[in-house]
């Protein structure tokens, strides 16, 4: 089954790092976030990636196309007759990576619509490529079979903007840093999608899969959703990139579900 994953928005709000590099690209530790993502799912099961490209998507071809490189230990022969590179450590992900040009401007949904070709599966995983979590896609993947809709998303508990005091007999006793909302489910962005889909997708480059498909499919009751009570972050700002890169740098990564 493929994983989806959404790589062409511009990252506007990660403009001192996007200028250089798409929002994709930008590193948790010393790989980027879209390489973390996919960890996430080959280490379930998943190594056919379809990567939706717009914006700088020339650099995530360049990363993947030299990942041999970026990953290995190698010997390099530059005076060889043709130059050659012997690999000592090869990389363990045996990936298959579809990279499909979708539009600089081009919406989600109007994205989505140009890749129905490329899905031979009753259904499929979808994504963002900023987005990361520890979720049973396995659980998922059970949920969206039981329901029987078109589309369910992983429903999270986002954390409060602040942080709660604890007290005890009038007493401060101790703070709960951002302790998660449990009043209410946001939407991760974590999807598995029936091919079918594809009927509900109009020909447009202006649809937007989030404020116009999703709205349409909750109308019509075709839109399930999934739980998770576990760990979830995106990285929107740069204050989200610093919480991810620490995290990562402390080995207190929920999401690494890989060995």
């Amino acid at each position: 089954m493929p994983v989806v994953i959404f790589c062409g928005g511009r990252g506007s709000r990660l403009k001192e790092e996007t200028e250089i590099i798409p929002k994709p690209l930008v590193p948790i530790g010393e790989r980027p976030i879209l390489w973390h993502i996919m960890k996430m799912y080959y280490a379930q099961g998943f190594r056919r990636f379809i990567l939706l490209l717009g914006y700088k998507g020339d650099k995530i071809k360049d990363y993947f196309c030299n990942y041999m490189l970026y990953a290995s230990d190698f010997t390099l022969s530059p005076r060889a007759h043709a130059a050659k590179a012997s690999f000592h450590r090869r990389p363990a992900e045996d990936w298959h990576i579809t990279f499909v040009e979708t539009g600089l401007d081009t919406q989600t949904g109007g994205r989505l619509r140009q890749i129905e070709s490329y899905i031979k599966t009753p259904f499929f995983m979808l994504t963002y490529g900023d987005g990361v979590g520890d979720i049973d896609l396995k659980k998922l993947i059970a949920t969206h079979r039981e329901k029987k809709k078109l589309v369910t998303l992983t429903g999270v508990f986002p954390p409060s903007r602040f942080g709660e005091v604890l007290l005890e007999n009038g007493d401060v006793v101790g703070f709960n840093e951002k302790p998660a909302r449990t009043d209410v489910l946001v939407n991760s962005g974590f999807y598995v999608v029936d091919r079918s889909i594809f009927t509900s997708l109009r020909d447009d480059n202006s649809l937007n899969f989030e404020k116009e498909v999703l709205p349409s499919l909750a109308e019509r009751r075709e839109l399930a959703v999934h739980p998770h009570g576990g760990y979830w972050q995106c990285m929107d700002t740069i204050r989200d990139m610093e919480v991810l890169n620490a995290a990562w740098a402390s080995s207190d990564a929920p999401w690494k579900v890989w060995a």
